[in-house]
């Protein structure tokens, strides 16, 4: 197993030294520890600082040196899309006070299966469809330290 301890930054690790891939969903991703099977069957075993979603494009380098490229694998999703943006608006403001993952686009929302808010949206209306892509929702503004920055029960 090839045991993967640290993420690259670009001073360490460049595009060229990928060796391999690993596909993630979303959930893969945000894990410090997991075993996977990397694109080429290799084994992988992470071990890496907790808290850090890893996004598509990631490097990874392994204690042999070896550099591995994450993908955001391809997932169930649910996808809301309006050509209104009032209604764009009003939807992002429900799933966000929710606290759900949410990939934002330009009146386009995905967000992990959820048929109660695939419901919401569609009743704001949002046009609701379920299929398969990769997730990449956004980090958040907070995404720099511990917590999410206000203090209520969830």
């Amino acid at each position: 197993m090839l045991k993967i301890t640290r993420q690259c930054d670009a001073s360490s690790c460049s595009p060229e030294q990928v060796v391999d891939s690993v596909s993630l969903t979303y959930e893969q991703r945000v894990k410090g520890r997991l075993r996977a099977l990397s694109d080429n069957g290799l084994e992988l075993g992470l071990f890496l600082e907790r808290g850090k979603v890893l996004r598509d494009g990631d490097l990874l380098q392994a204690e042999d040196g070896s550099v591995i490229k994450v993908s955001a694998a391809e997932e169930l999703l649910c996808e809301g899309r309006t050509d209104d943006w009032l209604v764009f608006a009003r939807c992002c403001y429900h799933l966000g006070n929710r606290h759900v993952p949410l990939e934002v686009g330009e009146q386009v929302l995905r967000f992990q299966p959820d048929h109660i808010l695939a419901e919401m949206i569609s009743m704001h209306g949002m046009s609701v469809k379920e299929l398969k892509a990769p997730f990449n929702p956004e980090q958040g503004a907070y995404s720099g330290g511990q917590g999410h920055g206000h203090h209520h029960a969830h």
